[in-house]
């Protein structure tokens, strides 16, 4: 067991001596109002990174991300100032991202392009339309029950936690105990021999890229209702940060080895140093090259493991 979730054990290794390192530098840290603002902060990450780990596990990559819940979070915006319930806005945000998603996916799998190619592609085209459209204005004139679901922000912090939660551990056990999620696991392992077995690796493909839009739709509207009005710059840099959660966290870049456990630990991990190094009075600009120093070492030590099995 151990051997089998080294990395992840590693990474809460790490974790663990972090918080240690903060219960005695900086004990004002453990607030309950810090870990309310980290965990409502990191919510829409970690539900991003759940959809990132489908999408690496199958030995695939979308740096798309950041665009789709760009444009993902206008919808939503635009749709509630029509004045349409929250159920139908956030369906039709969901839809937005997963019909995106739809458009990697096919090119990925049905025309067998290289996912970073494609990805980089549609990043590029998404954020470059969207700031045509929008011309870097936000979308106003939002209906009261938008912002925090009309919930309030007490009770609407809780609710965004708990739809990320809800999503995580679905996910979650589907990877372990459905065979959707063993699909996924054999085609980033090996397509050809998944093949062989039964399962059909460019519909897995294909599906993983739409689940990863529609995850992207529901990053995006807990993102914005956090806020009275909609920036169309929401989203920017997204795709890297899950693309470390996931990494971080455990997951092979070359696909098949991950859990979602391992990508929890990674959101927690990285999303926690900025508010660190604030209550460790360091200043804030270092929190991208630690990340990336904690990446490198990541992608490393993943090598290292490959290398030597």
């Amino acid at each position: 067991m151990i051997g089998k979730h080294r990395r992840e054990l590693s990474v809460a290794a790490a974790y663990l001596i972090l918080l240690t390192l903060l219960a005695i530098a900086s004990p004002g840290f453990y607030r309950g109002e810090v870990w309310r603002a980290l965990a409502v902060r990191n919510a829409s990450v970690l539900v991003a990174a759940v959809g990132m780990t489908l999408v690496i596990l199958c030995r695939q990559i979308d740096i798309s991300v950041g665009s789709q819940a760009g444009i993902c979070a206008v919808v939503a915006g635009l749709l509630a100032k029509q004045g349409l319930p929250m159920p139908v806005v956030g369906l039709g945000t969901l839809l937005a991202g997963a019909g995106m998603g739809a458009i990697n996916g096919a090119l990925v799998a049905l025309l067998g392009l290289p996912s970073i190619v494609v990805t980089l592609a549609t990043l590029f085209i998404g954020r470059e339309s969207l700031r045509y459209a929008r011309e870097g204005q936000f979308v106003r004139g939002l209906p009261a029950d938008f912002q925090w679901f009309g919930a309030g922000q007490s009770a609407g912090r809780w609710a965004l936690v708990a739809i990320a939660g809800a999503v995580f551990v679905a996910f979650a056990w589907g990877m372990r105990y459905l065979s959707a999620g063993r699909s996924i696991y054999a085609t980033g392992s090996d397509p050809e021999a998944a093949r062989l077995a039964g399962v059909r690796p460019r519909r897995v493909v294909f599906s993983v890229f739409v689940a990863m839009g529609a995850l992207a739709g529901l990053a995006a509207l807990l993102d914005v209702v956090q806020f009275p009005a909609v920036d169309p710059k929401t989203g920017t840099g997204l795709e890297m940060q899950v693309i470390a959660a996931v990494v971080v966290g455990g997951a092979a870049v070359s696909g098949g080895r991950g859990t979602m456990i391992g990508t929890l630990i990674g959101a927690l991990l990285l999303g926690t140093i900025n508010p660190a190094l604030v209550h460790l009075g360091a200043r804030a600009e270092w929190e991208k090259a630690i990340q990336g120093a904690i990446i490198l070492l990541a992608v490393a030590s993943d090598g290292l493991h490959r290398r030597g099995r």
